[in-house]
């Protein structure tokens, strides 16, 4: 594991993710970019099809269509959007998939319905019908995610010995968990789990960076007197939907938490998962920086026991002195959360001196006004737990697999590593 002060130096908009260090030793960055068009990013689902339990008729207790859904251009949240506004059909998926790629994955409807369309499209999306199942989708049947990447102009595209960096890489939150270039997300988590709901209000319309657009900046700057919301929403431009529902609350008259409510339930959670996700970044930037191996498991550390490639099973103590040779286990980090007990794993000590920090309890987290933005905690790997690496020139092209959760652009600003992260498209 290499320590930050050997690292090149990190850039300022991944520090303020929590994203303190590099983890890949005597590997100095290609260069280069990503994401400059939708096609270079691939991604598919890593799915058991046994375990989804398709037919491909509508008969007896099958009775929800699943859908094949591939998208361009356009997050998975707002892909589901679109959908339910051009044909009133309310799907969900399992996991979120970014805009600035082409990816595919099942989306599941949430009742029953005989006479699906077995073929359906919006300005983004390709619907195809699979077939039906006996129950909605649940995330719990995503496995991970298949990735093929071009890297653009990089300085070079020989990458021999980046395959033996990989296995020590973190398992950080990339950027756009945050809100890539306005870095806002877990700023308006941590303004909820403190009850400062109108800061909430105020950051999600106003909040931006130096690494924004222009034309964020002067949206944002109109958004900062009250009295202005009404012009503003005037303004304020169609792509920028969770602004203008928030602004035509207030607007509205309503009060911070029910104009905060008029942002979509899978957006608003997205906010405090955001701030849990900032301090486990953080929690292992410090753990580095302290000269953990944050790989492998160490006496009384919390661990997964590993069931599969990708099936992370239950949590147990780690005793060295008690392991067969068929079991491995993957250190685990207890995220902060309204169910966070500090016990004496490294790890836990960590979050539990970064919630004094950040002035906040592990019981703030469970949000009395906006119970449906609670969050428990629960527990997340520490390494990245990448499979199947390969790569191949003429473009220099890269593969691999991750668990569900786990951000391939963590995996490439260790291959990069980008002096701008915006500019390279992270």
């Amino acid at each position: 594991m290499l320590s930050p002060s050997s690292s090149p130096p990190v850039p300022e908009i991944d520090m303020m993710a929590g994203i303190e260090c590099y983890c890949s030793a005597d590997f100095s960055g290609i260069g280069g970019s990503i994401k400059q068009d939708s096609s270079s990013f691939q991604v598919s689902e890593l799915v058991d099809e046994s375990s989804l339990g398709i037919s491909k008729e509508f008969e007896g207790a099958y009775r929800y269509p699943l859908y094949l859904l591939q998208k361009e251009g356009v997050d998975s949240n707002h892909a589901l959007f679109e959908i339910e506004r051009e044909h009133r059909l309310r799907l969900r998926v399992m996991g979120i998939k970014d805009a600035k790629a082409v990816t595919s994955q099942y989306a599941g409807a949430e009742r029953a319905w005989q006479n699906a369309p077995k073929e359906l499209r919006t300005r983004h999306t390709m619907l195809t019908l699979q077939g039906f199942t006996k129950r909605p989708l649940g995330r719990e049947l995503l496995a991970g995610n298949e990735f093929s990447i071009a890297i653009q102009n990089p300085m070079r595209d020989d990458i021999s010995g980046f395959e033996n960096q990989v296995q020590n890489i973190a398992n950080f939150y990339g950027l756009q968990r945050f809100g890539s270039e306005r870095l806002v997300t877990h700023l308006v988590g941590r303004a909820i789990v403190k009850k400062d709901f109108a800061r909430a209000a105020e950051l999600l319309l106003t909040y931006t960076t130096k690494y924004d657009t222009d034309s964020s900046r002067e949206i944002r700057r109109k958004c900062l007197d009250p009295s202005g919301y009404r012009q503003a929403l005037k303004e304020v431009p169609r792509g920028m939907d969770i602004e203008r529902q928030l602004l035509s609350a207030l607007v509205a008259g309503k009060g911070p938490v029910q104009a905060l409510r008029a942002v979509p339930i899978q957006i608003r959670r997205l906010f405090v998962q955001a701030y849990q996700a900032y301090i486990f970044n953080m929690c292992l930037s410090r753990a580095i920086a302290q000269g953990e191996d944050i790989t492998s498991p160490k006496q009384g550390d919390l661990c997964f026991e590993m069931e599969g490639p990708f099936a992370f099973g239950r949590i147990k103590k780690y005793d060295p002195s008690l392991l067969s040779d068929k079991q491995q286990f993957v250190p685990a980090v207890r995220m902060a959360g309204y169910t966070f007990q500090p016990g004496r794993g490294r790890f836990e000590e960590i979050t539990k001196e970064l919630l004094v920090q950040e002035g906040v309890a592990a019981k703030d987290f469970y949000v009395k006004e906006m119970q449906e933005l609670s969050q428990q905690g629960g527990f997340r790997q520490a390494p990245l737990w990448c499979q199947d690496f390969a790569w191949k020139k003429n473009p220099l092209t890269v593969s691999f697999k991750l668990p569900k959760g786990s951000y391939a652009t963590t995996l490439l600003r260790e291959l990069i590593k980008p002096q701008d992260p915006i500019k390279a498209g992270f």
